[in-house]
């Protein structure tokens, strides 16, 4: 063999080596959606134009560790598990409670956040305790979320069940007189008595259906063991806790 073609076939093969190398070390991005209404785990910042919050937090550390790139577009909240689906998304994150319903067409991540359901009612209300005290009234949630499908199992045709958009929506509502209470997801009722709502609002009764937060995976996804992988490392590392602290205050022992 000649020199010059020892040459050439070295090159070629080191060109073939450095695009192989490439090509493995490039991080495969993700199409990922949310919705920007569900405070404090997902919410927009009017001053960068950036989705921030306990959820997005989460993602980005765990997409940061599992290799791979996000991106983020925003819907409501009752286009999320079709778009996901329908694989218009590769994953989804919004407060997303596990279901077997949902567990038909999608594939979930481990539970990275327990919650349950509680009811909001305006500062001065005396006469509504708890889930029995909704009889009759006019209750506020949201449209394609568990807390709508448990009013509807659980007081049916015996309360007007107005479904909202947006969490926003029904908290609006909740002001304004048109609903007697909001009935949704705890941490985010919490949330908004303590900021918006503060001496307008306030949450009553018990926490009711432990529920758990998941991510969203297409059926099938390569990415949900790489995403269960890089939160029970942050969980160990105590970087979950730090996340946690951040947006809630101190971690309770069942998280």
């Amino acid at each position: 063999m000649n020199q010059s073609l020892l040459k050439s076939l070295s090159l070629a093969s080191a060109l073939t080596l450095g695009l192989g190398a490439s090509a493995v070390t490039q991080a495969e991005t993700l199409s990922a959606v949310t919705d920007p209404s569900f405070v404090p785990f997902e919410m927009m910042d009017k001053e960068t134009g950036k989705m921030v919050g306990f959820d997005m937090d989460i993602l980005r550390e765990i997409s940061d560790r599992a290799g791979f790139d996000l991106n983020l577009r925003t819907m409501d909240f009752n286009g999320i598990i079709p778009a996901v689906q329908t694989g218009n998304a590769d994953l989804a994150i919004a407060g997303i409670t596990i279901t077997d319903e949902r567990e038909k067409v999608v594939d979930f991540s481990n539970p990275y956040y327990d919650s349950g359901l509680r009811i909001l009612v305006p500062a001065g209300n005396e006469s509504i305790d708890e889930l029995s005290d909704l009889e009759g009234k006019r209750i506020g949630t949201k449209i394609g979320s568990t807390s709508y499908d448990y009013l509807q199992k659980n007081l049916g045709d015996s309360a007007e069940i107005k479904p909202y958009p947006g969490s926003a929506d029904m908290y609006l509502a909740l002001m304004g007189g048109s609903v007697d209470a909001v009935f949704y997801d705890a941490p985010n009722v919490g949330y908004f008595a303590k900021t918006k709502g503060e001496g307008k609002a306030k949450v009553v009764g018990p926490l009711y259906e432990g529920q758990q937060y998941g991510i969203a995976f297409t059926d099938g996804s390569q990415w949900v063991e790489p995403a269960n992988k890089a939160l029970a490392s942050m969980k160990k590392d105590g970087t979950y806790a730090e996340i946690y602290k951040k947006w809630f205050g101190e971690m309770p022992d069942s998280q």
